[in-house]
């Protein structure tokens, strides 16, 4: 070990993200007796969000109870603790990384475990925000089955992310509208396949959302262009893209799929980067409660193999 990681704390583990991948990572390592120390400052993805769902036995259930159950498990676990703060700063040392705090707080860890998940880009206008959680979602499969059958709204632009998501909203609501706040940028392919379908487009600037109704999903809104009639609307659905929380794994050096994650091994979570692990949101497409927990799985079980490499003869 380094002068430097002799005069700081110093764990087996440093996972930075106390989300579903961050969280069950922590479980199973508490679970192979590896000394793991989680960053997370309680801002996450689903923050504004009033169910989870796709989660077999926690269908339904509040984020934050989620949460408070986690935490509560891996207190069970002496070798694990949580520390409510952020990790402003990582580099990465001879045999692993050094990782600095907003307070102030330098810890050397022999593995790094990013899961601090992505953050949504979402429209400008007023009312999108105020709608967020609401009556404005990201996820189909997340929140398609609630808003079945209402009036319902697409929000994105091109064949993927507009005319990809609009079809796809045809399965839980076939009163859907694209809307593209703008040029849509479709395909002749596309526009038939959106016609054949019966979703109609709307091409014109997004001026607010004028809401009427509040209540989560139960809410109802006008949709006001700067052109053209109004559109009242249930739920929009939207595909703006997304942002990862932290830099810290482009400035550690790695593979990104900008700008939306990071090229990982998908059987163990691992980076190009030695010692290097990022799980959850930030590392795939299909960004699912379930999935993250289980990507933090992956990531603890390739870091245990790791570090059990290093240990023994």
């Amino acid at each position: 070990m380094t002068d430097v990681a002799k005069a700081l704390d110093h764990v087996d583990v440093i996972i930075v993200g106390g989300g579903p991948a961050g969280l069950n990572a922590a479980l199973v390592l508490g679970r192979c007796r590896r000394n793991v120390l989680l960053f997370d400052e309680g801002k996450p993805r689903n923050a504004v969000s009033h169910a989870l769902h796709g989660f077999l036995s926690r269908d339904g259930i509040d984020p934050s109870d989620l949460r408070e159950i986690a935490i509560m498990q891996l207190a069970v676990y002496p070798s694990v603790q949580v520390d409510e703060d952020r990790v402003v700063d990582a580099i990465r040392t001879d045999h692993g990384f050094l990782v600095t705090t907003r307070t102030g707080r330098r810890v050397w860890g022999r593995k790094l475990l990013l899961a601090a998940g992505v953050v949504d880009d979402l429209p400008k206008q007023p009312g999108f925000s105020e709608l967020y959680g609401i009556g404005l979602f990201h996820c189909p499969y997340c929140d398609g089955w609630e808003m079945r059958d209402r009036p319902l709204a697409a929000y994105g632009r091109g064949d993927n992310k507009g005319g990809g998501l609009a079809l796809e909203m045809t399965l839980w609501s076939r009163d859907t509208v694209l809307c593209t706040d703008g040029p849509s940028e479709l395909s002749d392919h596309y526009r038939r396949r959106l016609e054949i379908n019966g979703v109609a487009i709307r091409e014109e600037k997004i001026v607010r959302l004028e809401i009427h109704h509040s209540v989560p999903y139960n809410a109802e809104f006008d949709i006001v262009f700067e052109t053209g009639a109004r559109l009242r609307r249930a739920a929009i659905f939207f595909n703006t893209g997304r942002i990862q929380s932290t830099d810290l794994a482009a400035r550690l050096g790695c593979d990104m799929y900008e700008p939306n994650g990071c090229k990982v091994d998908n059987d163990q979570q691992m980076t190009h980067v030695p010692g290097l692990y990022v799980a959850g949101d930030a590392s795939r497409d299909v960004l699912q409660v379930i999935v993250a927990a289980a990507e933090g799985v992956e990531a603890a079980i390739g870091i245990n193999n790791a570090l059990l490499r290093e240990d023994l003869l």
